[in-house]
């Protein structure tokens, strides 16, 4: 399909000349003769640029350039005038416009114009696909309770500029929260730098923080940019912050006070803008009562608190995050997708996941590999998931004899019960209606209050 291209002109010379020649160039052309009559065209046709005029009767093409770009405002706009002034190029311009053209017109000046403005606008397009590809890439999945929570503290303080303090177990997750709250900030088109601060020497985390000149450091052949530095106007992810040592805390400290640093061996101080994300699958208040975390750079990360639930704290978003999981391995290694056989899932259900959401996925990664057929089977899943026969529902016993209440016991029964036998059913809500002797409708209530439904 070729582009599509308004001409808003008073003079039907322009219209006429201009038109003709876009035509020769391949070009789907309207013509409009006042800004009335492009914004009905611009509702009915949308295309994909405007050529607009300045000096029309009624609405002149500012006004016209404001109407647009307020419901419109993917559309390119180029401004064509022959009494052009630096003053209206320059209001022009800040309402949107992508370029600004005196006349009279050369034709080869307008196609190149047109060209620019149709290749800028298809990378917006790009880019806002790959953030919404990016999004999704690191979205929290799940329909439990804590899942959905988590996706609230995200959305609430994604958009805020405030420093995040995100804790949780290894696995859970924090990097992808750290990253889901850039992606939703007024800094998500400036980069997100990260830095791992279990995965370096003590002697080497100020360097790579600061930065450092050439012979600075021993074997500093040249001058090295230090994280911070290249976080400025974005955001620093401070990884396992926990593990930082001390006298680097300080400096830390002392560098989100002031938002200023030097590189090592430099006396010249540099100044960033930078929000921080830090996170830690420590207590770090408990840590700062032992001596090993500075408490004044515990309150100054701590303004916005997430905690990461662990996957046993959301069992009912297992099946959802396997099916993603065996969707993303079929994508790509480009092999059939596998499916899991209800007996199984219900093994990795009862199954406590110490390592989280990543010992998951790289069971159902493995398991994607090593399985040759297309069902997974609990004859497929090897130990610690797969225990042997007794030890499920011993573990399964000893849960509920853990709970003090009757009522509550006998709660927590019936609804292990109803997700057992769920997913021995293969997920079929009739059959497993049919199976205990219960109602469909009021089975299907039960498993939505699971998350299952």
């Amino acid at each position: 399909m070729f582009p599509s291209i308004l001409i808003v002109d008073d003079e039907a010379s322009i219209l006429q000349s201009l038109g003709g020649l876009l035509e020769d160039e391949g070009f789907e052309v309207f013509t409009a003769t006042n800004g009335y009559e492009a914004l009905k065209i611009i509702d009915m046709q949308f295309p994909d640029l405007v050529l607009l005029d300045i000096w029309m009767p009624g609405i002149d093409g500012i006004e016209t350039l404001k109407e647009i770009k307020k419901d419109n405002p993917s559309i390119q706009v180029i401004i064509i005038t022959g009494h052009g002034t630096i003053e209206t190029a320059v209001k022009a311009t800040k309402l949107g416009a992508f370029d600004f053209i005196e006349k009279p017109l050369s034709i080869d000046k307008i196609i190149v114009a047109i060209n620019n403005a149709l290749n800028f606008r298809r990378l917006e397009e790009e880019n806002k696909y790959l953030r919404k590809k990016t999004i999704e890439k690191h979205a929290i999945h799940g329909n439990s309770a804590p899942a959905v929570n988590l996706r609230k503290q995200i959305a609430a303080a994604g958009p805020t500029d405030k420093w995040i303090l995100i804790t949780g177990e290894n696995g859970t997750g924090k990097e992808l929260v750290a990253r889901s709250i850039h992606h939703f900030s007024p800094r998500s088109d400036q980069p997100l730098i990260d830095i791992n601060c279990a995965a370096i020497p003590d002697d080497l985390i100020d360097s790579e923080l600061f930065g450092h000149e050439k012979g600075a450091v021993n074997g500093a052949l040249a001058k090295k940019i230090g994280k911070l530095e290249l976080a400025n106007n974005g955001t620093l992810f401070l990884d396992e912050i926990g593990d930082m040592p001390l006298k680097t805390q300080a400096k830390m400290l002392r560098v989100l006070q002031e938002q200023q640093f030097q590189r090592i061996g430099s006396s010249r101080v540099l100044s960033v803008n930078v929000r921080v994300i830090a996170a830690s699958n420590k207590d770090l208040r408990k840590e700062s009562e032992k001596g090993n975390f500075r408490e004044e750079l515990y309150y100054r990360l701590n303004v916005i608190p997430i905690e990461v639930p662990p996957l046993r704290e959301r069992r009912e978003d297992i099946p959802l995050l396997i099916d993603i999981f065996l969707d993303e391995f079929s994508r790509e290694s480009r092999s059939p997708r596998k499916r899991i056989h209800g007996e199984a899932l219900e093994l990795l259900l009862a199954y406590s996941w110490p390592g989280n959401v990543r010992e998951l996925k790289n069971l159902i990664e493995r398991l994607s590999i090593m399985v040759d057929k297309e069902v997974i089977e609990v004859s497929d899943i090897p130990r610690p998931y797969n225990p042997g026969p007794g030890h499920q529902t011993m573990a399964g016993k000893a849960d509920l004899f853990s709970i003090g209440n009757l009522q509550e016991a006998t709660r927590a029964f019936e609804q292990e019960f109803i997700r057992r036998k769920y997913f021995q059913n293969q997920q079929d809500i009739s059959k497993t209606a049919r199976s205990i002797g219960m109602e469909r409708q009021h089975l299907k209530r039960a498993l939505k209050s699971l998350g299952l439904g």
